[in-house]
């Protein structure tokens, strides 16, 4: 009797602990989540503010040359610490054990790549067609040696859900890079203004990170840790490459065909599609690494994937549709009539966001399940398809063809692609098709109420606001009462906490 009710004990005591353990989680989630999006909504918003001043300032070709240093800076990004700082992010216990081996790897990986940027500069603005980029891909490859080192320190910024932390840091280096961006422009740096800005930002952000990070490790080394972290690693910073060179390899096209002053059409529009990914996707992703391998832990993967797919694709299909049904609009509004035809490529660009929304919360979940290579097949088979569709877009049509090349391989590759590799990782897939019908009818439906709108309303500030009202309150119509059941569901998926009188009462019964 005595043993029977110390296990009865014992067991009253395990689910206590796993309901606050769950809440707990829950609970870092959604206030890390919070601060995110806070963080990335601001950062949008000034990032946008910025853009206007410097594209006012800055003329097209000079977003061209900076746009070539840019592509360099992402590939060597993408490179950068072998991938291995995100096993930090998802190790199930103590961490101790293999930062000072992740750390080491990091910051030898990125030295190692800068010294070899520093020499590849000039071949590469040379076979981009823009050879006066050299300087300024020099400058910003030293973003590579402050990723290098502030990478262990970002990635236990990232486990611990510390979102607040890091909506300060965010906060700080813009405050710092954004006048001394201006200033340089101001001067006539032209593209070594916008170079000037991203390093000195990159700097505050590596510092404040080094500053702030809960734990920092000196550099160590263990061959057996390491070797573990690159198997895990490799898969991840392969796909990284890939995914990297999928969203510059458009430049490339544009800058050889085109020149730079499309380039910098080019760029402006490829900017602007982002805005929707940024707001919904960056910001998500600062947290659905940890949380999808918390949840995988607890058997909730496949149902809080779901979930989060269905909250971010009804998110950012309201924002992909607005774009999209008034780019020429937007374009001059916010940049002036010179600018006007980087609205050409806006449309389809923001099919390419979307299904980047798509592709990105596909990764992390298969990070989360230890399914890597499933990431990098499938950036493989994008790249391999996208590239001669851009080239022949680009001769036939422009950036419009490099555009609606984009979207077209999207639609009819990638998500197919992904479709396979979640159904290997287990997940049904018809339910997460379906799930993709309410924000495509409501998309659906901004594009005809902006058809009536601008038929109606002339260009102008005018027809964006009342647009963007209609256009809101039709797509809520369609799939807020989905959206809203679904985050009510989340919410209230969080027990309450115990009072200790509630758990001696339990434990006394």
């Amino acid at each position: 009797m005595a043993a029977a009710a110390d296990d009865r004990d014992a067991a009253r005591r395990g689910a206590e602990t796993a309901e606050e353990l769950a809440g707990t989680l829950e609970s870092r989630v959604w206030n890390g989540l919070g601060w995110s999006f806070v963080n990335t909504l601001i950062g949008r918003l000034g990032s946008v503010l910025t853009g206007i001043v410097i594209a006012r300032i800055v003329a097209p070709e000079q977003f061209g040359v900076y746009a070539v240093a840019l592509v360099a800076l992402n590939l060597l990004l993408s490179m950068n610490e072998l991938g291995v700082s995100v096993a930090l992010v998802r190790h199930p216990g103590p961490v101790a054990a293999i930062a000072p081996t992740v750390t080491t790897v990091a910051v030898a990986t990125s030295l190692v790549l800068f010294v070899a940027s520093w020499f590849a500069a000039e071949p590469f603005a040379g076979a981009m067609g823009v050879p006066e980029a050299a300087g300024v891909v020099r400058l910003m490859s030293t973003a590579v040696l402050i990723d290098g080192i502030a990478s262990v320190p970002v990635a236990m910024l990232t486990r611990d859900f510390m979102q607040a932390t890091r909506t300060k840091i965010d906060l700080i280096a813009f405050a710092v890079s954004t006048p001394a961006t201006i200033l340089f422009a101001l001067a006539g740096q032209g593209a070594w203004s916008l170079a000037w800005g991203a390093v000195i930002g990159n700097a505050v952000t590596g510092l404040l990170s080094l500053l702030w990070a809960p734990q920092r490790f000196r550099p160590g080394f263990d061959r057996t840790i390491a070797v573990s972290l690159l198997r895990f690693g490799l898969p991840l910073a392969g796909a990284s490459l890939l995914l990297l060179a999928l969203m510059n390899v458009d430049f490339v096209v544009v800058g050889r065909l085109l020149g730079t002053e499309q380039l910098g059409f080019y760029l402006l529009a490829f900017n602007l599609s982002t805005w929707p990914m940024t707001l919904v996707s960056t910001a998500a992703r600062r947290v659905t690494t940890p949380m999808f391998a918390r949840l995988h832990e607890r058997g909730d993967g496949q149902a809080g994937f779901r979930q989060a797919l269905f909250l971010l694709l009804a998110l950012g299909g309201l924002l992909c549709a607005l774009l999209a049904a008034y780019a020429p609009a937007i374009v001059v509004f916010l940049y002036g009539e010179r600018w006007a035809p980087a609205a050409a490529a806006l449309p389809a660009l923001v099919v390419l966001s979307l299904g980047r929304i798509l592709v990105e919360l596909t990764y992390d979940y298969l990070v989360a399940v230890g399914r890597t290579l499933g990431n990098a097949w499938v950036h493989a088979v994008w790249l391999v398809v996208l590239v001669p569709a851009l080239v022949l877009g680009a001769a036939y049509f422009g950036i419009r063809g490099v555009a609606w090349a984009h979207a077209l391989v999207v639609m009819l590759v990638v998500v197919p692609a992904l479709g396979i590799v979640l159904r290997r990782a287990g997940n049904r897939i018809w339910p997460l098709v379906a799930d993709l019908g309410l924000p495509a009818a409501g998309a659906a439906a901004v594009l005809v109420s902006a058809y009536l709108v601008s038929s109606v309303l002339p260009s102008g500030f005018a027809e964006l606001a009342v647009g963007g009202v209609v256009g809101t309150v039709v797509y809520a119509a369609i799939v807020g009462s989905r959206f809203w059941r679904i985050l009510r569901a989340l919410r209230g998926a969080r027990p309450e906490p115990r009072t200790p009188g509630r758990r001696r009462s339990a434990r006394s019964t």
